[in-house]
């Protein structure tokens, strides 16, 4: 799906396959791209992060649905550099590149000027917007409600997109308060019932992290009456290939959103170096989560009927 084609109204099926399944690479790192290229002891220059966003998207856009990219960064230079394959959809992040916090834990924000009319005006065929809600979380009186501040700013962006014919693609991301350690069934409460919270606003897609068992994903199954597609989070590959496996066999997945599983040992290597990296692992690894979702996956057509 090039740029040139972009209609008046997009659907889910322009970052979907033609089963309506998602297999989605998630190139919309900034600080975390930045941090990447730290940890291998490189100072990142703008040319760098340019660089890595178009290598990774002309490697992988040719086998994926769709690709997510950053606006700032990634957007520009895959375009321009024309590293988008034509049959692969572009959602854009729309969530601002720095949140606010408060007392430690994440505050909901968004910027109005960055919506579906926006994103369809870079080019994009959907919107993704990332939150982080806290289910149960209460508050001192005079002290804000951070979940009810969420709730909102994800109902605005659902209806923002709905006014400019282009979908909303939802993240959540769970998190520990200051001081608290998650347990295992913890965390699988907390993604369950925060994706619950915002399966009630009708986003058209939800991107959520794995719930940590067959057992929570039966419980997404049993409770979303919207699509939904899993997100790596950056765990090593083969643990990532299980993942998806049974979010789509236990949890009713349509597909997945997968980025530094993918793609991560790019970062550090040298021009020369990536086009074999690309061949031999990065592009292998794609294949091999086609073929995880390949007569598992839940098409989101079938999904959002139910």
């Amino acid at each position: 799906m090039t740029t040139e084609s972009v209609a008046a109204t997009t659907t889910l099926d322009d970052i979907a396959d033609a089963d309506g399944v998602f297999s989605i690479i998630a190139m919309d790192q900034r600080n975390t791209l930045r941090r990447m290229f730290t940890a291998v002891g490189i100072e990142a220059t703008q040319d760098d992060m340019d660089r890595a966003k178009v290598d990774v998207a002309a490697a992988l856009t040719p086998l994926a649905s769709g690709i997510l990219l950053d606006p700032t960064i990634g957007v520009p230079a895959v375009l321009e550099a024309g590293a988008l394959a034509g049959n692969c959809g572009l959602l854009i992040a729309a969530e601002p590149e720095k949140r606010p916090t408060y007392q430690g834990e994440p505050r909901a924000a968004r910027d109005p000027q960055q919506g579906g009319a926006w994103v369809r005006g870079l080019g994009g065929h959907a919107v993704k917007f990332l939150i982080q809600v806290r289910p149960h979380r209460t508050f001192a009186p005079g002290e804000p409600d951070l979940q009810a501040e969420a709730i909102d700013v994800v109902r605005q962006v659902v209806a923002d997109c709905r006014e400019a014919g282009i979908p909303s693609v939802v993240e959540n991301l769970v998190y520990a308060q200051p001081g608290e350690e998650l347990s295992a069934q913890a965390r699988e409460d907390l993604i369950v019932e925060s994706a619950l919270l915002l399966d009630h606003l009708g986003p058209d897609l939800l991107k959520l992290e794995y719930p940590g068992s067959a057992a929570g994903a039966r419980r997404l199954a049993a409770n979303l009456t919207r699509p939904w597609a899993v997100l790596s989070a950056g765990v090593a590959f083969d643990q990532f290939q299980e993942v998806v496996k049974v979010s789509c066999d236990e949890g009713g997945a349509s597909g997945f959103i997968a980025g530094r599983s993918v793609w991560k040992e790019a970062i550090g290597l040298d021009a020369a170096e990536r086009p074999g990296f690309f061949a031999e692992q990065a592009r292998p690894r794609l294949e091999t989560l086609l073929r995880a979702v390949g007569g598992r996956a839940r098409s989101w057509r079938e999904a959002a009927r139910s």
